[in-house]
């Protein structure tokens, strides 16, 4: 039992968790999150702090040191996509180069605090970089389980950052089913698992707000695989909500590859999990997953955001790659797809001219640098 007056822990089944209790899970093998906080207001924003601990009142936690690199503080920049006007984030800034460093950050200040000195992480690769470059940082043995198929780079990444790397013969579902299975042995991190890395992802939505002068965007747009993201804007936003700083919800416009789209087809449906699938390898390897642990969590986000889900084809995503490096941005894959699914949304009415639309670039086209040469030599 816990005090209810307190941040507390809680899975599926509603049985609720210490908020400091070291668990990747619930006991009834569902995903653990943290229950729902009140938000702070600009007044709470420390802004001497030029990284995204700028919100730390937010947190549920106050640790007396955190692991932290010097993430958040991405920029804001403008850009057109097929005629609309938008807000990006290029979240390449970051550390490691990608978005990740958000959720990992408070992550591993929570396992360090807790005295977990070795940990387990499964990631198609931008996730392992992250989790291994801040594993180095708070001196935790960290092991990484990847795709054989993962792009070397993100796998050079992990390894220089002294990351004990094993590759995983199958796709990304069989990596997930592995770790699962080696977490008797070693503390499971997962940064799709551990609730405290949707609650440094979160701040992004805290930073978004700032960069617009305290003031929700109409919409947010981003990719996703398994769904940490939409997760994150949508805790963040809401909180903002619960404060009083903003009085509503931006839409999550969420972009899946046609050839993995299992949250999307899901929610075209009307299904409350996601949907099964013969899904195939797709350029947006980031997104690659066939089975995401939240995807009830992720679904029922979207829809109490008013937003909605729209897939691109393969052929798509090299367009949007290029047309986004036509204007200085050089995102991977992954990322171009919340580009390419712009034309879907404004076919079906989410997005609108005129309205203030922030698109989160999850991550770098340095971390898909063989991919990104065959797009170029097209």
């Amino acid at each position: 039992m816990t005090d209810s007056t307190q941040p507390y822990l809680y899975d599926r089944s509603g049985a609720r968790y210490p908020i400091a209790e070291a668990r990747w899970r619930g006991d009834d093998g569902t995903p653990l999150m943290v229950s729902p906080l009140g938000g702070i207001t600009r007044e709470s924003v420390d802004r001497s702090d030029r990284s995204q601990w700028r919100y730390r009142a937010a947190l549920p936690v106050d640790l007396p040191s955190w692991v932290s690199l010097g993430e958040g503080c991405t920029p804001m920049l403008r850009a057109e996509v097929d005629g609309i006007s938008v807000r990006v984030k290029p979240e390449w800034f970051n550390p490691t180069a990608s978005f990740k460093d958000r959720g990992t950050t408070v992550m591993m200040s929570v396992l360090a605090s807790q005295g977990i000195t070795e940990m387990l992480e499964d990631s198609s690769g931008n996730g392992g970089a992250s989790v291994a470059a801040y594993a180095a940082a708070a001196g935790i043995k960290a092991k990484i389980l990847a795709p054989e198929s993962t792009s070397a780079a993100k796998i050079v990444q992990s390894r220089v950052h002294g990351a004990q790397i094993e590759l995983v013969p199958g796709d990304r579902t069989a990596t997930s089913d592995e770790a699962i299975r080696q977490a008797d042995s070693r503390f499971y991190a997962s940064h799709n698992w551990h609730p405290f890395f949707l609650q440094g992802t979160k701040l992004l939505a805290y930073e978004i707000w700032e960069d617009l002068g305290f003031a929700a965007p109409d919409n947010v747009i981003v990719p996703a695989g398994a769904g940490s993201l939409v997760l994150g804007c949508f805790i963040g936003f809401s909180e903002l909500v619960a404060s009083g700083a903003i009085s509503r919800l931006p839409r999550i416009l969420v972009a899946q590859p046609e050839n993995c789209s299992p949250l999307a087809r899901a929610f075209g449906a009307g299904l409350a999990q996601a949907a099964d699938g013969a899904w195939q390898p797709t350029l947006a390897e980031g997104t690659s997953i066939a089975r995401p642990v939240r995807d009830r969590e992720v679904l029922a986000a979207v829809t109490s955001s008013g937003g909605g889900f729209q897939t691109v084809s393969e052929d798509e995503i090299p367009d949007a790659v290029l047309s986004l490096a036509a204007q200085g941005l050089y995102a991977e894959p992954t990322s171009s797809i919340a580009a390419a699914a712009v034309p879907g949304f404004v076919r079906q009415g989410l997005l609108r001219s005129g309205e203030t639309t922030v698109m989160v670039l999850t991550g770098s086209g340095l971390k898909a640098a063989q991919t990104m040469a065959d797009i170029a030599n097209r």
